[in-house]
C-alpha cells in the first residue's frame, strides 16, 4: 500500500512539469507563426523607405531588379504579355460596343427608310394602276376593239347578184359575191368532184389525176360547200373519141347550169382547163359560163374578160416533179446560139370552112385575115442568120410539126429535141399568133414554159399577147417583150444587153417558172392565190413545228460567271424581265394584201430568188409569224412590233425590249449540255432555250437540269436529222434565233455583241465561225475550205443569230433535194442555210469576231472531227449548186469586232480586218 502511495506522490511531479512544457511549446509555436511574418514585414518596409528609394529589396521594382533569374523574368514577361493584351482587348470591346450603337441607329433608320418607300411604291402602283386605265378607256375611245366578225352565209338559195349588162361584161365588182368570202374567212374552195358531172368522163387521165392529187395537199379545200368561198370545176382538158362526142355548146351550157351550187349563174365558179398540149380545143367558146370566171391557157379577145378570167400556164409536168439536175446552170450567161427559134406557121382555114356565121372557135378566128408581120419576122430572121455577126439559130419548116391553132406557129419535133436546142440559146423567141384576135394560146404557153425551164430568156413578139397571170407578174423583168413592128432592131436590142442583166432575167425566171409553173400543185396554187389576191382576202398562215416537250427536272440554280456576264457598253436598252406585251391583233396583216400585192408576186427582198417574195409582218415576238404571198402564206393574227429594214421600213435597233431565243441541237452529250445550259445563266436579252433533243434515247431520269431563270423548252424529234436545227418551233416566239451547238463557248458580251449586230441587219446570217468556198482548176468543182483567210462567204450555224422567216424557208420551201442530202450524209445544214439565205438576198454573212476559245475544251469529239467530214461537204456544195443553178455565195472580207485592241491576233492575221 505504501508502496503505492509513494509513487504517485513522487510520480506526481513529473506529469505537472510535462504539462508546463506543452504550455510553453504552444505559446512560442504561436508567437513564431503569427507575429514574426508581422514584425517581420514592418522591418523589411521600414528598411525600403529608410534607405535608397532606387533600391528596394522587397517591394515593386521598376528595373526588375528581382527578376534577375531567367525563370523569373520569362514569367514577368508573360504577365506583361497578358497584361497588354488584356487592355487592348478592353479597347477593342469598348470600340465593337461603339460600333453596334451605331449600326443600331442605322438599322432603326433603314427600318424607317424602308417603311417611306414602301408607302412610295404603294403609291406609284396606284399611280400606274390609274395610268393605265386611263388608257384603257382612252384607247377604247378612240380606237373599237378589233375582233373577228360574225361571218354571215348567203341563203343556199340566194336570187344572186343583178345581172351585168352582157357576160362579156363581167368583172369582180359585178359578178363575184364577195359576201361568200369575208377578210377572215380563210378563203375556203370547194372542188366539185369530177365524176359527178356528165363530161368528167372525157376529162384526160392524167390531168384528172394530177388535179385530185393537187387538190388533196392544198390547205384551203374544204368539204363543206355551204361555207365555201370558191368553187373550182375541172372542166377539161378533154378528150374526144369517135363513140362519145364531145358535147356542143348548149349541152355543156345545160349541165353546168346542173351543178348543184351554180345558183341559176355560177357566181363564185371558176372552171379551169389545164393543157397538157400545143393545140387545145377552146372547149368553152361560145357557152355562156354566166358570172363563174374560166381559167384556161387559150382564148380569144372576144372570149377574154379582163381582170376577171385567167390566162394560165400549160401542165407539162402533169404527175412527174422536174429534175433539178437536169436544169442547166445559169453560168455562163451567154451560151453557144444568140437565139434560136424553131416553128412552122400554120396557114389560115378559111377556105376549108363554109361561109356561114361563126359557130365555132376556129371559124370565129377567120374573121381578119393576118397580118403581114409574120412574113418581115421570118426575112428579118433570115438576114440575121446569114450576116454570121453571132451565131443564131433559126427554122421556119418542121420535119414533124406539133398539131397548132390557126395563124400560130407550130412546135416542132419532140420535147426533149426542143430542150436541148434551148439549152444552148442565151435567148428563145416566142412569137405570137398572126392573129391579134388570139390573146393566149397553149401553143404560146408551152414555148415560154420550156424557154424558162432551161434558163433561155424569153423573147416575146407581139403585144397583143396575154402571158400567164399577167396581172400579177411583171414580167418585164423574166423576158423581152417587144412589138412585131420593131423586129428590125430585135438583133440591136439582145446585143446591147450586159451580161448582169441577162443573168438577173435569167434567175427571175427560174424564179418564176419553179415559184408558178413548174408542177400541177404549184399552178393549181397559183389559180387559187391569183382569185384569193384580187379580192384582197389574206393567205391562210403557214404552219409551225409543233413542239412535243420532254418533261425534265430543274436542279440548283445555275450561278453566273463574272468574266460570262461581264457586257462592258453592250446594252441594247431595257431588258424585257416581263412577258412581251400583248400584241393588238388585226392591226398589220390586211393592209399587206391590199399595199404589197404587186410587188409581192414578183419580187424577194432581195433582186431575184428562187422562192416566192415572203415579206415577215411587223408583230411582237409573241406573235410574229410567216407571211406570205404568191403561192405562199401569211398569218391572220398579228401586231405592231418592228422587224427590219430589209422586211419593213424601221431598223431593227427600233424595238428596244427585243429578245432573242436560243436553239441548241444536242445529241447524246448531257454533261456537255448541263455546262453550256449553265453559261447562258444571267445572259440579258434571252427570251427562252430551245433544247433540240436529237437523239433516240431520251435524257437519263435522274438527270437535273440548271435553273437558268428562264424556260428551257427540250423537244423530242422524230429522227436524228440536223435539219431539225431549223425548224420552225412554235415555242420560238421572237424574230431572232441564236443557233449554237452543245459545245461552243461564247461568252455573254460576244453574244450580245452578235445580236446588236444582226439587228442592224436583220436580214443576214450574223455569227462566229467563218468558211469561204473556193473554185478547184484542176477537178473543175467547188471546194469547201476552213482555213483561216482574209475572206469569208459562209457563218457556220453551230454559232450564229438568223430570222426566224428563214426557218420557214429551209424547212417548207427550199428544195426538199436539199434537206435529204442533208440528212443522207448527216452533213453540210450550215451550209444550206448560207446557200438560202445568200441566194434570196444576194448578201453575203457577216461575221463577229470571238476573242475566246470557241469550242469546248475536252469534249467529246464531234462529228466534224470525222476524216469524211470534209469531203461530204465537198460534195454538198457541188450539188446545191446544181439545185439552185449557180453559186449563190459571196465573198466578203468584212468583219465586225467591238474593241478590236483587245481581240488576241496572231501577227499574220491583222491585216485581214477592215474597218468602216
Amino acid at each position: 500500500m505504501q508502496r503505492n502511495g509513494g509513487g504517485v506522490g513522487v510520480g506526481g511531479q513529473p506529469w505537472m512539469f510535462r504539462r508546463v512544457r506543452l504550455t510553453w511549446l504552444s505559446f512560442m509555436l504561436f508567437f513564431i507563426l503569427v507575429f514574426f511574418p508581422l514584425i517581420a514585414h514592418y522591418y523589411l518596409t521600414t528598411i525600403d523607405e529608410a534607405g535608397d528609394r532606387d533600391k528596394h529589396i522587397f517591394g515593386p521594382r521598376p528595373g526588375g531588379e528581382l527578376c534577375e533569374a531567367k525563370h523569373v523574368q520569362d514569367l514577368c514577361r508573360i504577365r506583361e504579355s497578358v497584361s497588354e493584351e488584356l487592355l487592348q482587348l478592353e479597347a477593342k470591346r469598348q470600340e465593337l460596343n461603339g460600333e453596334i450603337a451605331r449600326l443600331n441607329l442605322r438599322i432603326e433608320a433603314c427600318k424607317r427608310s424602308i417603311d417611306s418607300a414602301k408607302q412610295d411604291l404603294l403609291q406609284l402602283k396606284n399611280v400606274i394602276s390609274q395610268t393605265e386605265h386611263s388608257y384603257k378607256e382612252l384607247m377604247a375611245q378612240n380606237q373599237p376593239k378589233l375582233s373577228l366578225p360574225v361571218r354571215l352565209l348567203p341563203d343556199k338559195e340566194d336570187p344572186g347578184l343583178p345581172p351585168p349588162k352582157s357576160p362579156r361584161s363581167c368583172r369582180l365588182r359585178s359578178c363575184f359575191d364577195y359576201a361568200r368570202c369575208p377578210l377572215t374567212s380563210g378563203f375556203p374552195v370547194y372542188v366539185y368532184d369530177t365524176d359527178s358531172y356528165p363530161w368528167g368522163s372525157y376529162i384526160d387521165p392524167l390531168v384528172k389525176q394530177a388535179f385530185v392529187a393537187s387538190v388533196k395537199s392544198n390547205i384551203y379545200v374544204t368539204n363543206n360547200p355551204n361555207i365555201a368561198c370558191l368553187y373550182l370545176v375541172l372542166v377539161g382538158e378533154l378528150q374526144e373519141s369517135p363513140s362519145f362526142p364531145l358535147p356542143s355548146p348548149s349541152e355543156l351550157e345545160k349541165q353546168l347550169k346542173t351543178l348543184p351550187y351554180w345558183r341559176s349563174d355560177g357566181h363564185n365558179h371558176v372552171l379551169v382547163q389545164l393543157s397538157r398540149k400545143s393545140m387545145t380545143q377552146n372547149f368553152l367558146y361560145n357557152v355562156s359560163t354566166g358570172r363563174a370566171a374560166v381559167a384556161q391557157s387559150t382564148f380569144l379577145e372576144q372570149q377574154y374578160r379582163e381582170g376577171f378570167d385567167l390566162v394560165v400556164s400549160p401542165l407539162v409536168h402533169a404527175l412527174s416533179e422536174p429534175n433539178f439536175l437536169e436544169v442547166p446552170p445559169q453560168v455562163p450567161v451567154k451560151r453557144k446560139y444568140l437565139f434560136t427559134f424553131q416553128g412552122e406557121r400554120v396557114e389560115s382555114l378559111r377556105s376549108s370552112l363554109q361561109e356561114a356565121p361563126p359557130q365555132s372557135f376556129e371559124e370565129e378566128m377567120e374573121g381578119d385575115p393576118p397580118a403581114d408581120y409574120d412574113d418581115r419576122i421570118i426575112g428579118t430572121l433570115k438576114a440575121v442568120q446569114d450576116s454570121h455577126l453571132d451565131q443564131v439559130l433559126v427554122e421556119f419548116t418542121c420535119k414533124n410539126p406539133r398539131p397548132s391553132l390557126p395563124t400560130e406557129w407550130a412546135l416542132c419535133g419532140e420535147r426533149e429535141d426542143r430542150l436541148e436546142v434551148l439549152k444552148a440559146s442565151t435567148f428563145a423567141l416566142v412569137i405570137a399568133a398572126g392573129d391579134g384576135q388570139l390573146v393566149a394560146s397553149a401553143g404560146f404557153g408551152m414555148r415560154l414554159f420550156e424557154a424558162l425551164e432551161v434558163g433561155a430568156i424569153p423573147v416575146v413578139l407581139g403585144d397583143h399577147s396575154r402571158l400567164p397571170y399577167h396581172q400579177f407578174i411583171r414580167w418585164s423583168e423574166a423576158a423581152i417583150l417587144v412589138p412585131k413592128p420593131r423586129v428590125t432592131e430585135l438583133h440591136f436590142l439582145l446585143r446591147s444587153l450586159s451580161d448582169n442583166d441577162m443573168l438577173a432575167m435569167r434567175r427571175q425566171g427560174r424564179f418564176l417558172w419553179e415559184t408558178y409553173f413548174s408542177t400541177s400543185e404549184n399552178v393549181l396554187n397559183t389559180i387559187l392565190a391569183s382569185i384569193r389576191t384580187s379580192i384582197q382576202v389574206p393567205a391562210a398562215p403557214i404552219k409551225e413545228e409543233p413542239v412535243h416537250e420532254i418533261p425534265h427536272k430543274a436542279g440548283k440554280l445555275a450561278g453566273t460567271d463574272a468574266n460570262l456576264a461581264d457586257n462592258g457598253d453592250l446594252d441594247l436598252g431595257p431588258v424585257e424581265t416581263e412577258p412581251p406585251y400583248a400584241s393588238p391583233r388585226f392591226l398589220r396583216n390586211f393592209t399587206y394584201t391590199a399595199a404589197d400585192t404587186y410587188r409581192s408576186w414578183n419580187r424577194a427582198p432581195g433582186p431575184f430568188h428562187l422562192f416566192p417574195h415572203t415579206p415577215l409582218d411587223p408583230v411582237l415576238p409573241s406573235e410574229a409569224k410567216f407571211l406570205g404571198s404568191g403561192t405562199g402564206f401569211r398569218p391572220i393574227g398579228g401586231g405592231t412590233g418592228g422587224s427590219g429594214k430589209e422586211f419593213q421600213a424601221a431598223l431593227g435597233g427600233n424595238v428596244p425590249r427585243e429578245q432573242f431565243t436560243v436553239v441548241m441541237l444536242t445529241y447524246e452529250r448531257e454533261e456537255v449540255l448541263m455546262n453550256s445550259l449553265e453559261r447562258l445563266n444571267g445572259l440579258p436579252y434571252l427570251n427562252k432555250v430551245v433544247v433540240v433533243w436529237n437523239s433516240p434515247k431520251p435524257p437519263s431520269d435522274d438527270l437535273l437540269w440548271p435553273d437558268i431563270g428562264l424556260p428551257i423548252v427540250v423537244v423530242r424529234t422524230e429522227k436524228n436529222s440536223l435539219n431539225n436545227r431549223f425548224l420552225p418551233w412554235d415555242a420560238v416566239e421572237t424574230e431572232a434565233i441564236l443557233s449554237i451547238d452543245d459545245d461552243a463557248h461564247l461568252r455573254h458580251d460576244e453574244i450580245m455583241f452578235g445580236f446588236r449586230v444582226w439587228r442592224e441587219a436583220r436580214d443576214r446570217i450574223v455569227g462566229f465561225p467563218g468558211r469561204y468556198h473556193a473554185w478547184d482548176v484542176n477537178h473543175q468543182s467547188w471546194l469547201y475550205n476552213s482555213n483561216y483567210s482574209c475572206e469569208l462567204s459562209m457563218v457556220l450555224t453551230g454559232a450564229a443569230f438568223f430570222h426566224k422567216y428563214y426557218a420557214y424557208l429551209y424547212s417548207y420551201v427550199m428544195p426538199q433535194a436539199i434537206r435529204d442530202m442533208v440528212d443522207e450524209y448527216i452533213n453540210c445544214e450550215d451550209i444550206a442555210m448560207n446557200f438560202l439565205v445568200s441566194h434570196i438576198t444576194r448578201k453575203p454573212p457577216i461575221k463577229v469576231t470571238s476573242r475566246w476559245t470557241f469550242r469546248c475544251p475536252g469534249c467529246p469529239q464531234a462529228l466534224s472531227h470525222d476524216d469524211s467530214h470534209f469531203h461530204e461537204r465537198h460534195k454538198c456544195i457541188n450539188f446545191f449548186v446544181k439545185v439552185y443553178g449557180y453559186m449563190p455565195l459571196l465573198y466578203t472580207q468584212f468583219r465586225v469586232d467591238s474593241v478590236l485592241f483587245k481581240t488576241r491576233l496572231p501577227h499574220d492575221k491583222t491585216k485581214c480586218f477592215k474597218f468602216i
